[in-house]
């Protein structure tokens, strides 16, 4: 199986596969090495006022979700434009959910409302209701999010689209999901050849800093992934149940067959071979290995078990929530295993909604609303919740115009960000106007040129993560062209100051 499929980058990987591409990565490294050394010395002074343990989560909703169908104009003027613009509720091909279904952020977001499957959402951007939420305020929205190399005009668009001018600079691709995916996890849209993502090369500036641990400080619960992949780093695989260790039992299961259970393997490996590059690939096998029977163990030790009421909160018929509880266990016990920085990457995919969007569509939303609440209720109740921010990612956005029953792939989209270091209650960046033909659509139906780069979004995510200012730009190469990194104020402003 290939280790990375490029229209569902985030499925399940083989063991074999992971082990390939870790090998590959290290034998093709030695090139690299003075400048990391460098680079390590440069950064463990300038890192030294990050302090704490931090994660970030990132929820990847694969094949582009139709997020204008999420958050809603609730005002009657905007209501209205989006209605028309997506075909009315209720009439053949209409897009548009009733105005009365609308979850209403009254008390903080009054002109929007919610989806009407995002109840514990709904909860956690107003701080009421019955999950565990009175109170706090945990989620914000950002408008209009998508990848740009610099800042874009619709005239400027228009002009490279219809090849009469390409100078200026545009994502490569656009409007396709192996690509926008590749970019979403880069940072770097304009179609230069990338192995590395954008959390890895921050994993390259902190971890030198803040961990000492046989464990990788990116944790993958689906495989491999080329966002938590840096010149030094790469993503550590486990799956809901624990580690892929050859030797024991995950979570305790009598057979599971990720658990590859064969001794002869492993003292296969620990042979010496002539073969240098045998060898090696046998050593950073062997390495890998022990990492993982490592993670098992402090995976399964007392310190990372959940109490019965955070476990009790995980539906057990909702496997992200089941996906969402490991990652909370991996949480608390990562500073046991010496990780004070930890990034964790989760893939919820099925959001291409061509053929049908309305119930499709309110079943995910249920799904993904369920597991988010659970896992930020569970962090509550851990004292973690000021630790940890989750937020999500997707190809891109939506066409508003149906093409019969689903929506076609756009641009721009409105991503969810979620924790206690959030402000949440709140709407960041500019919603754009949803008039088919405005001044926010480049045509086709909708499709919104984004008027928040997502350099900004990821910018905000890694200052609060402790990377400093003097290295965003070795983890976000674009960032310059759309912010000062050296500016005290905030990217955008959904991270609480401290």
């Amino acid at each position: 199986m290939a280790v990375f499929d490029e229209q569902h980058p985030m499925n399940t990987l083989t063991r074999r596969g992971f082990l390939r591409q870790i090998n590959c990565a290290a034998v093709g490294s030695g090139a690299l090495l003075n400048t990391l050394i460098n680079l390590r010395m440069a950064n463990s002074l300038a890192a030294q006022g990050a302090s704490g343990h931090k994660a970030l989560v990132a929820l990847f909703l694969n094949g582009g979700v139709d997020s204008f169908n999420v958050l809603v104009p609730y005002d009657t003027t905007r209501y209205n434009t989006y209605s028309v613009s997506r075909g009315a509720a209720g009439t053949e091909g209409g897009l548009a959910l009733s105005r009365s279904s609308l979850r209403v952020m009254t008390e903080t977001l009054p002109t929007y409302g919610l989806h009407p499957s995002c109840a514990r959402l709904h909860e956690m951007a107003t701080g009421t209701g019955t999950y565990g939420f009175s109170g706090k305020r945990r989620v914000a929205f950002l408008a209009n999010v998508g990848t740009l190399v610099q800042p874009t005009t619709k005239a400027q668009f228009l002009a490279w689209e219809n090849g009469s001018n390409l100078t200026h600079p545009v994502p490569r691709s656009l409007f396709s999901h192996v690509d926008q995916v590749e970019q979403w996890q880069t940072a770097v849209p304009q179609g230069l050849a990338q192995l590395r993502g954008w959390l890895g090369r921050a994993a390259d500036v902190l971890n030198p800093v803040h961990n000492q641990s046989q464990v990788s400080m990116g944790i993958s619960l689906n495989g491999n992934n080329v966002l938590q992949v840096g010149n030094q780093t790469e993503p550590f695989a486990i799956t809901p149940a624990g580690s892929l260790a050859f030797t024991g039992d995950a979570g305790g299961s009598a057979v599971n067959p990720l658990q590859l259970k064969n001794s002869a393997l492993r003292s296969t490996l620990d042979q010496h071979y002539a073969n240098l590059l045998t060898e090696s690939f046998s050593r950073i096998t062997r390495n890998s290995d022990d990492a993982q029977v490592y993670f098992q163990g402090q995976f399964e030790s007392s310190g990372a078990a959940l109490p019965s009421n955070v476990n009790s909160l995980f539906s057990a018929s909702n496997p992200l929530a089941q996906t969402l509880r490991t990652v909370a266990r991996a949480i608390k016990v990562g500073p046991q295993m010496g990780l004070n920085r930890q990034t964790f990457f989760v893939n919820y995919g099925g959001w291409d909604h061509h053929g049908e969007l309305l119930d499709t569509q309110a079943g995910m939303l249920t799904t993904l609303d369920q597991a988010l609440g659970s896992f930020q209720q569970a962090l509550e109740l851990l004292g973690l919740a000021n630790n940890v921010v989750t937020f999500t990612v997707s190809d891109f956005g939506r066409t508003l115009r149906s093409n019969g029953r689903g929506s076609d792939h756009a641009w721009g989209g409105n991503p969810i960000v979620m924790g206690g270091p959030v402000d949440g209650g709140k709407l960041f960046g500019t919603y754009p106007n949803l008039a088919l033909n405005s001044a926010d659509d480049v045509g086709r139906g909708g499709r919104f040129l984004p008027s928040t780069s997502a350099d900004l979004y990821f910018a905000e995510l890694l200052r609060w993560f402790g990377v400093p200012n003097n290295q965003l730009t070795y983890a976000l190469p674009n960032l310059a062209n759309f912010f000062n990194p050296s500016s005290a104020s905030a990217p955008l402003g959904f991270i609480k100051p401290a």
